[in-house]
């Protein structure tokens, strides 16, 4: 009997647990879908997207306990990537690749909540043309050729 009743209340945590989760969609006025992702105890987890009024994806990642979270991307109105990067804890972290409106990488920087912290890498048409360093947002050195970074810097500081 005792068996039977601790297998019927595990059973009862299990579906109550997988009943809280549920996809979400809104809209806006226009009836353009607004968003669209998992919801478990009433807040954002699991992959979502987003979209602006004329229908074309604004962003799109990862949610844990409604912070970003993983991988994520954002777009322009025009359906161009505008940049990406990853999240920690709801903040911007790691490297971020920035995009021009051509979709060619403008810079990549990484970033530390929020703040550019460590290397930032300038591009133009395809090229590398500068390479600067940042601590807590702040830039502290600056290279416009490559033989100077790599004399002064470990490339393996670059992952």
């Amino acid at each position: 009997m005792i068996r039977y009743l601790l297998f019927t209340f595990c059973l009862c945590i299990s579906l109550s647990n997988y009943a809280q989760k549920k996809y979400h969609k809104a809209y806006y006025n226009n009836g353009q879908l607004k968003e669209e992702g998992w919801l478990k105890d009433h807040q954002k987890n699991g992959y979502w997207k987003f979209y602006f009024r004329n229908g074309d994806k604004s962003k799109e990642g990862h949610f844990l306990r409604d912070k970003p979270t993983k991988y994520w991307y954002f777009y322009r109105s025009d359906g161009s990537t505008k940049e990406a990067g990853h999240f920690l804890n709801g903040k911007r972290n790691n490297w971020w690749i920035f995009y021009s409106k051509k979709g060619e990488i403008n810079h990549k920087c990484q970033l530390k909540n929020n703040q550019k912290n460590g290397f930032c890498l300038r591009y133009h048409k395809k090229k590398l043309i500068k390479a600067e360093k940042y601590r807590e947002g702040k830039k502290i050195k600056e290279w416009t050729d490559l033989k100077s970074f790599r004399k002064e810097n470990n490339l393996s500081d670059l992952h």
